[in-house]
């Protein structure tokens, strides 16, 4: 008689800086028959090495990770394994984030509210080329619409943060200091903020930054 062979198992990464929430993703994950937790890290900065050695199917990632956030490595996890998907878990429901994410090419978005079951039904759902976002922030995003900040003004209030010089500022970002007050104007004007400390408030509570 031919021995029965299981069907492969989908292969997971998970990238979560708190140690408690990974430990308890990776094992709820684990006792799901057809996931395998292949890695899993706790900093922004480690997320493409583990992704480029483990070639996952899918990466489960959070946003707000020490070293680079989440939403920043999307672009070189796709590029550094193709094949993988990847789903972005978070505290933080931001219609703001959502757009990025997805824009950048996630998969799905969750928020930590979920039950493990919908991640796990997520995971199989992106695994097998599906999408998968919360109902109420993709509501959210399209009443939001895109954020309208650019690129630059973006990296000047994330400069900005912690009341940098606008020299420090400038140097830091090989602009001339008059580019980067430029850019902190338009930044305070579409936040419809007084100064750069709440400009960057604004943005961050909106998901841009």
């Amino acid at each position: 008689m031919n021995a029965v062979t299981a069907p492969p198992r989908t292969m997971v990464v998970v990238a979560e800086d708190q140690t408690m929430m990974r430990s308890a993703l990776t094992g709820l994950l684990g006792l799901e028959a057809d996931l395998l937790v292949v890695g899993d890290v706790e900093r922004g900065d480690q997320v493409v090495e583990a992704v480029t050695v483990h070639r996952p199917d899918v990466l489960v990632l959070d946003i707000e990770l020490p070293g680079r956030s989440g939403l920043d490595v999307i672009d070189e996890v796709l590029r550094a394994s193709p094949g993988t998907a990847v789903i972005i878990v978070t505290t933080f429901g931001r219609a703001g984030y959502l757009r990025r994410a997805m824009d950048a090419g996630a998969r799905g978005f969750l928020v930590k509210d979920d039950p493990v079951e919908d991640l796990a039904g997520a995971i199989r759902t992106v695994a097998a080329g599906s999408t998968v976002v919360d109902p109420v922030l993709a509501a959210q995003a399209l009443r939001a619409g895109p954020s309208p900040l650019t690129v630059r003004e973006r990296e000047v209030l994330v400069a900005s943060d912690g009341g940098a010089p606008i020299a420090e500022m400038a140097d830091a970002l090989h602009l001339s200091s008059s580019t980067v007050r430029n850019y902190l104007s338009s930044a305070i004007g579409k936040t419809a903020a007084r100064n750069r400390a709440e400009a960057l408030r604004a943005a961050r509570e909106e998901g841009w930054l």
